[in-house]
């Protein structure tokens, strides 16, 4: 199929629907369009969609990553990791169409003859995160970060198996790493192919695991790294290192890290996608004769602009190309500087005078206005 629909739209549920009702609405949807029984020409696409998004909202922790991350969450994940836990005997009662879902493994149904597992398994991406100043995000920067991952056995090499031994064939599945099984259902008839449990798919029994790894073929290794952060990038957005997640069955099979950076919020800034926003406070007399007004910008200069007398508190002027780089197109985005006109609080007998003389001349009649013994003790305080 093309893009991936979000899970929850292709399970026609809410985001906040509890586990009853996702397991209803796939259910529903499963027998709808299982691939025996539906004669669309994409009903097994169809099919396979429905138990995926089922597959991962029924599972805390994958919805969990994919709540928060998407379908990003998911990447690396092969077929086993996504149907590992997922009890279909307990959604399709009184028939094992458990097994039909080894079509996603390499199986398939009698209409749709599997494929085995064939060739080493990659591995699955890992996922952190990284804080930065805003300033890091308008012009880049390097960072170096831990992870925990796992990489080959450097004593077997990811085999599995202890130097100068070899795995015997399956007896189980005779070395073919599956299992084909026919059941009988409501739906018919339906011939399965799964991957063998007793060799998990690989034809071989390990009988001398790897003493190093006790027969696992990786080791968990936490190492440094430094990553790359390119210039205008935003708060959530994912960054792919290829190659440094969880190894796969064999060298060069790694998965990718995932890194989910987070910006800092800045003391005078506020972003919005490529523009900046800040306030700037000028005194009455600046706006009301006019000014050059100094502003401080996101790289850590200094830009002038006039603002007009009379210019009135929330007049927002807009400083084109001052605002962050772009990490979707060349350029910068603008910076928005609203002016708040600040009142001064305490006043001298010569500003008091002269403020008098500006009323008088505009034909403001002022009244005085005495202060009382809370006005004194709280300027005394200040």
């Amino acid at each position: 199929m093309a893009d991936k629909r979000d899970y929850y739209e292709v399970l026609g549920v809410d985001k906040n629907a509890d586990e009853k009702t996702i397991k209803k609405a796939y259910r529903k949807l499963a027998r709808q369009y299982h691939p025996d029984v539906c004669d669309e020409p994409d009903a097994e696409d169809k099919f396979k969609e429905v138990s995926e998004a089922y597959a991962v909202l029924s599972d805390d922790e994958k919805r969990q990553r994919y709540d928060q991350y998407g379908h990003a969450g998911m990447d690396g994940f092969t077929a086993e990791d996504f149907y590992q836990n997922v009890n279909f005997d307990d959604i399709f009662q009184g028939f094992d169409i458990g097994n039909i879902f080894d079509m996603f493994f390499g199986g398939g149904s009698a209409r749709s003859r599997g494929r085995g597992r064939t060739g080493p398994q990659r591995g699955s991406d890992i996922y952190t995160e990284v804080p930065i100043t805003l300033e890091e995000a308008f012009q880049g920067c390097e960072k170096e970060i831990k992870i925990t991952r796992s990489e080959l056995c450097p004593t077997c090499h990811g085999s599995k198996s202890k130097p100068g031994s070899d795995p015997e064939t399956c007896s189980t599945c005779g070395g073919t790493g599956q299992i084909k099984e026919v059941s009988n259902t409501f739906l018919g008839q339906m011939v399965n192919v799964r991957p063998c449990r007793e060799c998990g798919g690989t034809g071989k029994i390990i009988t001398e695991p790897c003493e190093d790894c006790h027969g696992k073929g990786s080791k968990r290794k936490t190492k440094t790294i430094k990553i790359e952060i390119p210039e205008g990038v935003d708060e959530g957005n994912h960054l792919r290192v290829s190659g440094e997640g969880n190894c796969g069955e064999a060298a060069g099979l790694e998965g990718d890290l995932i890194v989910t950076v987070h910006v800092k919020r800045d003391k005078k800034f506020t972003r919005e996608g490529d523009h900046l926003y800040m306030e700037q406070q000028v005194s009455f007399p600046q706006a009301a004769l006019g000014d050059v007004l100094s502003i401080p910008t996101i790289e850590g200069k200094e830009v002038e602009f006039k603002i007009a007398p009379g210019t009135q508190s929330g007049t927002v002027f807009k400083l084109r190309g001052q605002g962050m780089n772009s990490v979707r197109h060349k350029g910068r985005g603008n910076m928005y500087v609203t002016v708040s006109v600040v009142v001064p609080k305490k006043l001298n007998s010569k500003q008091k005078d002269l403020l008098k003389q500006f009323a008088e001349i505009s034909g403001d009649e002022i009244k005085q206005v005495k202060r009382g013994l809370f006005d004194r003790v709280k300027d005394a305080m200040e």
